[in-house]
């Protein structure tokens, strides 16, 4: 059974911005998880909870999950920095 899969508005802004190559691997990530929300490599966030990170090269994809209504929610896509988890705070 697969998740239904949710972009928050930030996320897709945050996509249309990216080089066409990381587009297009962030974006196969992004579909993955609406079959599997906790991939391997996936890691929990302190803090959030429901929340997760997929590294995807450079980038970082935040996302919630919500098992009961089977949504995963894209919160976020940012380039891995020193601030790059603060965006959720």
């Amino acid at each position: 059974m697969t998740y239904e899969l949710q972009v928050e508005r930030a996320a897709r802004k945050d996509l249309s911005r990216l080089p066409e190559g990381d587009y297009r691997r962030i974006e196969m990530a992004i579909d993955a998880l609406s079959a599997e929300p906790r991939p391997r490599g996936a890691r929990k966030l302190r803090g959030a909870a429901n929340g997760w990170r997929l590294r995807v090269g450079e980038y970082r994809v935040m996302y919630a999950v919500f098992d009961k209504e089977r949504l995963v929610k894209i919160l976020r896509i940012r380039r891995r920095t020193t601030t790059t988890y603060e965006v959720l705070g």
